[in-house]
């Protein structure tokens, strides 16, 4: 594969990857649409922060403990799960209150408090660790050499993506945030949509094997 076609795929990969739906769009959506583009913002620079802990465990070899230690990855992957399914339960028993401007006038989320709930999100599922384990590496040209550098820089150009393609989703998310607060009913169908979606993927990720 030439240098042209090889980046022409990595970055094919890459976009696909961060435009399909899972616990970091689910968190980063729900977070804009009930604390506004400012908590939108921190809560994805969170979850690209906890990918680049994956990343940079990647380059150095350190995710190969989880790939190879059954206790390692379990103990990783319960605490991840039981983080999901909290927010997801939180969610749910919301009743739309997410999206209530007095509510969250008491209640709101700060950017802060978002950036580190995004940041746990990524760093306690395991999954992420193996992924860029396993992509990764396919991309790595041993012609060029310090193959640990080019591990780190190629997560690094996926993440990059992945605060595009985040970024995007929280203009969009915001848009729809004066609809959601002045529909209640579609409000409340939202919270535990996402409270059940978020639960789901944390069951999932409990019961998701190494392989």
């Amino acid at each position: 594969m030439d240098s042209m076609t090889n980046w022409a795929v990595f970055f094919s990969a890459a976009l696909a990857i961060n435009i399909s739906p899972g616990p970091d769009l689910i968190y980063i959506v729900s977070k804009t649409i009930s604390g506004g583009r400012k908590v939108g913002v921190a809560s994805s620079l969170g979850v690209c922060s906890g990918a680049m802990v994956h990343v940079l465990a990647a380059s150095l070899g350190i995710s190969a403990i989880l790939a190879t230690s059954a206790l390692a990855f379990g103990i990783v992957k319960y605490i991840g799960a039981a983080y999901l399914i909290y927010l997801g339960v939180q969610s749910f028993r919301s009743g739309g209150g997410s999206f209530d401007i007095c509510e969250l006038s008491d209640k709101k989320m700060s950017p802060w408090q978002a950036f580190r709930q995004g940041v746990l999100v990524d760093v306690l599922n395991p999954k992420v660790a193996l992924f860029f384990m396993a992509f990764l590496p396919q991309f790595v040209r041993p012609e060029v050499g310090h193959d640990s550098a080019q591990i780190f820089m190629l997560g690094s150009l996926v993440i990059l993506v992945a605060v595009v393609v985040e970024f995007l989703v929280v203009m969009v998310a915001v848009q729809a945030t004066a609809f959601f607060r002045g529909n209640r009913k579609v409000a409340t169908w939202l919270d535990r949509f996402s409270g059940t979606v978020l639960v789901g993927l944390g069951v999932r990720l409990a019961l998701a094997e190494k392989g």
